[in-house]
């Protein structure tokens, strides 16, 4: 086991509730819960905040030729290099390794509609359809844009320039890279890293995709543990992004940390038979090594079923330990849901305590000291575990 620390230096966040960290704490402590039921009916959404974009992604340039997902994990990045007083620093930029979780990107709507209308019309003569796609999209699209744009535009905005890797695959996608800066930083392959996801909720491809799965949160919000057993989530927008760094290298550039990521642990249930996610969420919890005593839980819990009620029934097996769900909150960050809550959970840990329950179903409980460890727990929808071990700095 190494004996690297891993320190999480800078936090950066945009959600529904804000910007920034100081806006999102006093949110949390307000209770406020920002979802709307009226812009995509019969779907629930969390609509990103009210941003400035010229402030993280000064060239309107740079800007136009982003959709929503990009400027939103462009400008969280930007606060994360800003958190870490890294940002402008040209000699750590260069060798800041990056990995970013990223979905498929976002489609051209009026593109699809076009293509769909003629084709309904009988308007589609052969090769129609290629002569629409090259000549109606960018060359950065095909059909929807590429995963790799959003760390392309860091670099290019942020001048983020060390070695890059964007990981698929939604929710597990965000697991992974965490998992693998924290291994890297570990062994000794970097000494610093940004990491992190965006996502853009205000989608109709998106609620069209996930309405064919029968997943989507409808007619009217509630808290992720109240929303009974045909369940769903309601899709958020925002950013998270965390430099994490090694101790020695955050000692020596004068570096505070928010909290250490001790552990990062992810596995994939088989999910054929009921129980099977509860048991591997119950062996992930033995891997990660947390003192019930001493710690608290953030979860990323969907409110989709089948698998909000099995990760609900291991809570229920460690009911001494405090819960927060962050799906009630901000909505269903998808890639971004696991780096937020590990955010949340620096971000809590450096505070010095845990932001009060919003849940009138018993699942979440006041705690009743300052935690020292938070466990961040992460289940996809569909596919996907893992947890993080994270810790306060002494």
């Amino acid at each position: 086991m190494s004996d690297v620390e891993a320190w999480i230096t800078g936090i950066g966040l945009v959600s529904s509730l804000g910007e920034g960290l100081d806006s999102h704490w006093d949110a949390l402590q307000n209770g406020t819960i920002r979802a709307d039921d009226k812009t995509f009916a019969p779907y629930v959404v969390h609509p990103l905040a009210s941003l400035n974009f010229d402030q993280q992604i000064p060239k309107k340039g740079d800007q136009r030729q982003m959709e929503a997902w990009q400027r939103i994990g462009t400008y969280a990045a930007g606060l994360a290099l800003d958190s870490a007083g890294i940002k402008g620093n040209a000699d750590i930029l260069g060798r800041t390794d990056m990995i970013v979780a990223a979905g498929g990107g976002e489609r051209d709507l009026a593109v699809d509609s076009a293509i769909l209308t003629a084709k309904v019309q009988g308007n589609a003569a052969p090769g129609f359809l290629n002569e629409r796609l090259m000549g109606d999209l960018r060359p950065t699209l095909f059909l929807a844009q590429l995963s790799n744009l959003l760390a392309g535009n860091i670099s290019i905005v942020h001048g983020v320039t060390g070695s890059s890797r964007t990981f698929m695959g939604e929710e597990a996608a965000g697991i992974d890279a965490i998992r693998i800066a924290l291994a890297r930083i570990a062994s000794g392959q970097s000494d610093i890293a940004l990491v992190g996801a965006a996502h853009n909720g205000e989608r109709k491809d998106l609620l069209m995709l996930y309405e064919f799965g029968d997943f989507n949160l409808k007619d009217q919000f509630a808290p992720v543990w109240s929303r009974g057993p045909n369940g769903g989530f309601a899709l958020g927008s925002g950013g998270a992004f965390l430099v994490i760094e090694s101790r020695r290298h955050a000692e020596a550039r004068g570096a505070k940390p928010y909290a250490k990521l001790a552990k990062v642990v992810a596995d994939r249930a088989r999910r054929g038979t009921s129980g099977n996610i509860r048991e591997t969420l119950e062996t992930l919890w033995t891997q990660v090594g947390a003192d019930p005593s001493r710690s608290a839980i953030i979860t990323g819990a969907t409110g989709a079923e089948p698998a909000t009620g099995e990760e609900r029934t291991f809570l229920a097996n460690h009911a001494g330990t405090a819960v927060r769900a962050t799906a009630t909150r901000f909505g269903h960050t998808m890639e971004a849901q696991f780096p937020l809550g590990v955010a949340l959970a620096a971000l809590s840990l450096s505070r010095g305590a845990l932001f009060p329950p919003s849940d009138p179903s018993g699942t979440e409980i006041a705690h009743p000291s300052s935690p020292t460890q938070i466990v961040v727990v992460g289940t996809g929808h569909w596919r996907g575990e893992g947890m993080a071990l994270v810790e306060a700095v002494k």
